[in-house]
């Protein structure tokens, strides 16, 4: 019955105790089982782009009423495969000038620093790679090695135009981090804990529900990170080429076009775990693969909207990006984290004065987060609308000037 319900586990309990019986110490049976995790949650990651890539192709080919495809394999599904192929037989150039090592280093920290991430994602209440207590600040870090990655390909291409992109990847990437960890430590303070896991614990109602202005900056600010419309600025080929991938190609071009499929899925995996209640669900704690099952179906519907994002909205300039980021999404992100905590050392004060049960402590915790959304939000909304306003007044051309009319006597 426990391989049923869990079966992850009970595999893994198998072979633990298979690896003792052989004679191994208990330290090597530990390091070689965090190593066999770390392979298989890093293998599923990539072939994981395999399906994601034939479902981008076919979810864009309906919006646009295209066909997608439909040929190699059902539905088209075995497409990937081919294309992979291409890829791999492609030749390798290095452009003369270049600096070798950081050169072929990029394009490794690009897939790696998407991958990093999942370790301290819960796929189940007893399913994540490491429960640590400072889970988010992980992820903040980890993110911070894929820039890292972006600039050294442009750096190191020899390439103006590469290293334009690695100029945009600075103003754009590092930018938009600002409001993101805004917006994640608010689900910090509603869970009063920096776990993944004791976040996700924590949710017994959804924090898109106590926090939606958080959650919905968090997903833009993740787009953003990714590069993805309408913030394709990092590769505007229209523009710059392909930014800072210019002199990249074959498997090394590859990886950057991985690591970006990846990062798209592990966006909505982390607004998923984050915001609307990870693995939770009926019977999730009693059937840890129930709440694996949820969380996945919760990540492909998060995953849909950023496809619908990506597909629908038009490329913005520098300059309207980076006015949206420190002129409107950080001041507000700023704004909700310090009323939030206030709220919350409110009520956490004044709640166990009134002696309520848990369910009645749950519906005024999330009503008076949900209040404090809402009037935050009204407050943006009236302030937006006669900033508008007044633009409008001070644009308004000034009248024409009417000439006087004439005297009498010349009319006569």
């Amino acid at each position: 019955m426990s391989f049923l319900t869990d079966p992850i586990n009970a595999i893994a309990d198998w072979l633990e105790s298979l690896l003792l019986s052989l004679g191994l110490t208990s330290q090597a049976v530990t390091i070689l089982m965090t190593l066999l995790g770390a392979i298989v949650v890093g293998s599923f990651g990539l072939m994981l782009v395999i399906f994601l890539i034939w479902v981008e192709r076919k979810v864009y080919a309906r919006i646009q009423d295209r066909l997608g495809p439909n040929r190699v394999g059902p539905w088209g599904i075995l497409q990937t495969f081919p294309d992979m192929i291409k890829i791999f037989t492609k030749e390798y150039i290095t452009p003369i000038g270049a600096d070798k090592v950081p050169y072929n280093l990029a394009p490794i920290l690009s897939v790696s620093a998407v991958l990093l991430a999942w370790a301290v994602i819960p796929f189940a209440s007893t399913v994540v790679g490491s429960d640590i207590n400072v889970g988010v600040l992980y992820i903040v870090a980890v993110g911070a090695i894929g820039t890292l990655g972006i600039i050294l390909a442009g750096w190191s291409s020899n390439n103006k135009y590469a290293l334009l992109g690695a100029f945009r990847t600075v103003a754009q990437m590092v930018s938009y981090e600002v409001p993101m960890v805004l917006a994640l430590l608010i689900p910090v303070l509603l869970a009063r804990s920096m776990g993944v896991n004791s976040i996700v614990q924590s949710q017994q109602v959804w924090y898109i529900l106590l926090a939606p202005i958080a959650a919905f900056f968090f997903f833009i600010t993740s787009i953003a990170e990714t590069g993805r419309a309408p913030f394709d600025l990092l590769e505007a080929e229209s523009e710059i080429i392909a930014g800072y991938q210019t002199e990249y190609s074959g498997l090394k071009f590859g990886m950057f076009f991985v690591g970006e499929f990846l990062h798209a899925f592990t966006i909505s995996a982390l607004t998923v775990t984050l915001f609307l209640g990870g693995w939770r669900g009926p019977w999730s704690e009693q059937v840890p693969l129930l709440g694996t099952a949820y969380f996945f179906i919760k990540t492909f519907i998060v995953y849909f909207i950023v496809l619908w994002v990506r597909i629908s909205l038009p490329r913005l300039r520098i300059d309207q990006m980076l006015n949206f980021n420190w002129k409107f999404l950080t001041p507000i992100a700023l704004v909700m984290l310090m009323a939030t905590a206030v709220l919350e050392k409110i009520l956490s004060t004044w709640l166990p004065t009134l002696r309520l049960t848990d369910s009645g402590v749950i519906l005024i915790r999330t009503i008076t987060h949900l209040g404090l959304n809402v009037l935050v939000a009204a407050g943006v909304i009236y302030l937006l609308r006669s900033y508008t306003i007044r633009r409008e007044k001070v644009g308004q051309p000034r009248p024409l000037a009417v000439a006087p009319e004439p005297p009498a006597s010349v009319l006569e």
